[in-house]
């Protein structure tokens, strides 16, 4: 049995207030969760992730579309990992944090990695708890690069960009559009936004067409070509290929 329990989720538009006896990290790779703990209320986004400690009473509502890595922690095992005592400091409060580009790129990685491989679980969990112990470590040591990359973060302001996004999906979305949202020139943008995320903007929208689609495939009883229509394919097989180049596995199969 693993020691830690690593799930990929759709987190459904309904409220849900408890609490549990063990850690939890929440991250997400697309979509939005409301949640609150204790008072301190956000929202979970593929650039904002959540440390929800044991026992802590929380709240959530996701909106249906998301795409999110629930990690649970049972505190006895953290005694059995490589610095474990300083991961668990990590809960010593409820906490909200940025996700970096290159912890968001992971997450991406690892989602699909259990996907194809869920019997990896616990492996993959205890990468990602590592991986998140030395940014959040690191954090307060940042060099001048990284505050420069931080501001470029602001000024793109991914968020906006992904809400945005999430309501084109279906059209044909161009690079001037998204620097226009915002306030750069489009080379500007282009190099911002690969320095940012370490994708073209274009391979950006590809990918959140597919985990999007991906979501539907899964949790719809939808045509596979209308899905392919309402994510911006000009046709079924093109969308298919796609989604196998991905995946690894044909839409068909996934569902």
């Amino acid at each position: 049995m693993a020691q830690f329990e690593l799930h990929s989720r759709n987190l459904a538009p309904e409220q849900v207030a408890h609490s549990h006896d063990f850690h939890q990290l929440i991250l997400a790779t697309c979509g939005v969760t409301e949640l609150a703990m204790e008072g301190q209320g956000e929202r979970v986004t593929a650039r904002r992730g959540c440390l929800i400690p044991s026992s802590r009473h929380h709240e959530y509502q996701g909106d249906g579309s998301n795409r999110t890595l629930v990690l649970d922690i049972p505190v006895q095992h953290l005694a059995t990992l490589e610095k474990g005592s300083e991961i668990e400091r990590l809960f010593d409060k409820p906490r909200f944090f940025t996700v970096p580009p290159a912890l968001n790129q992971l997450t991406h990685a690892l989602a699909h990695q259990l996907d194809q491989c869920p019997a990896l679980q616990n492996e993959i969990a205890v990468l990602l708890l590592r991986a998140l112990y030395m940014y959040l470590n690191d954090a307060p040591k940042q060099t001048a690069d990284q505050l420069g990359v931080r501001c470029i973060s602001e000024r793109l302001d991914l968020e906006r960009l992904d809400a945005w996004l999430d309501q084109h999906l279906a059209d044909e979305v161009r690079v001037e559009q998204l620097a226009a949202l915002c306030a750069l020139s489009p080379g500007h943008f282009h190099s911002c936004f690969r320095e940012l995320t370490g994708v073209t903007p274009l391979a950006y929208v590809q990918r959140r067409r597919l985990e999007h689609a991906r979501t539907l495939v899964r949790h719809s009883t939808l045509s596979l070509g209308h899905i392919a229509m309402l994510v911006g394919f000009r046709d079924q097989g093109s969308f298919s290929r796609a989604y196998r180049r991905y995946f690894e596995i044909s839409p068909s199969s996934d569902r």
